[in-house]
């Protein structure tokens, strides 16, 4: 195997594990990891930020064992990291550092996308390191380490897009991890898959949160909200800069996903448009029973 090395993984009760970037999803795995008892007392969760708040929170909390305010003497002592980074900043992260891993290391990240990530990787990764590409799939509207409390994994999915070089016990450990820490389900697949997917499931459903709010200058119309207008545009309180990058790195994916959406919108318009109400009605029949498909293709799977 391309880039096989003999250096198998300590029990994560006994693991130093790493964080780099100790914001919401970062500070959500460290909670999760010290909560549910995964980390013993014989491990560590430490974390690299390049803001020392939310290092100094985190560890007057117990969430963390120790922060650091530079990457390499942290990256030196890990067996396990988690890079909670965009997928520009990672790469940019893994060119710099790449040194500073010690051997043997497993790596994870949690990114938005995965083609630019796995491709990098699957060039230039060091031979004595395993990347293991991923994507949990959860999260709050609300960012930053202080509110990561609200960002449960409980049931959640999780994406996982393997390199072909991945020791398949190391990911055998991280699915393990991963499901430990409270997620439901967890999918394997390729880095296209994962991102033609990822563009419906998720971007395209911020583009539309953030179209409901862009049309509509009414910042008192929430008085007529009875729950379905907060409902799908809570997400429209995202990261701009964050999501600007997603929506960019996956643009040809995303774009497709919007023309798509708004040819459905533009049928159902017509309908409105020209009362033609048994079509109307028989549509919003067809969409019912599809959304009700959807739901037992999720349940079926856990």
């Amino acid at each position: 195997m391309v880039g096989e090395y003999d250096h198998p993984m300590k029990p994560i009760e006994t693991c130093t594990v790493g964080i780099v970037g100790l914001g919401l999803m970062g500070g959500a795995i460290a909670l999760a990891l010290r909560s549910a008892g995964i980390i013993g007392p014989a491990g560590r969760i430490v974390a690299y930020d390049h803001d020392g708040a939310p290092l100094a929170e985190a560890q007057a909390a117990g969430v963390i064992d120790a922060g650091f305010s530079s990457p390499a003497p942290m990256l030196g002592r890990c067996d396990l990291v988690f890079l909670c980074l965009t997928p520009t900043t990672l790469l940019r992260f893994m060119e710099n550092q790449m040194a500073a891993f010690q051997p043997g290391t497993l790596i994870t990240d949690i990114a938005g996308i995965k083609g630019s990530i796995v491709t990098a990787m699957e060039r230039t990764l060091r031979d004595d390191l395993d990347f293991i590409p991923g994507h949990p799939m959860a999260g709050s509207e609300l960012g930053g380490f202080v509110h990561a409390k609200r960002c449960t994994f409980q049931g959640k999915n999780y994406i996982l897009t393997p390199l072909k070089r991945n020791k398949p016990e190391n990911l055998d450990y991280l699915k393990t991890l991963i499901y430990r820490m409270g997620f439901g389900r967890i999918t394997e697949t390729t880095a296209e898959e994962h991102d033609r997917k990822i563009a419906f499931t998720s971007q395209l459903c911020h583009v539309i949160a953030a179209a409901l709010i862009d049309c509509e200058a009414d910042t008192e119309i929430t008085r007529f909200g009875g729950g379905s207008f907060e409902d799908l545009t809570r997400i429209a309180m995202l990261n701009a800069p964050m999501w600007t990058e997603l929506f960019l790195e996956n643009q040809t994916e995303l774009v497709r996903r919007i023309e798509q959406f708004e040819g459905s919108l533009d049928t159902l318009k017509g309908l409105i448009a020209c009362s033609q109400g048994a079509a109307l009605e028989k549509r919003l029949h067809a969409v019912r029973e599809r959304r009700s498909a959807f739901s037992l293709t999720a349940d079926a799977a856990h």
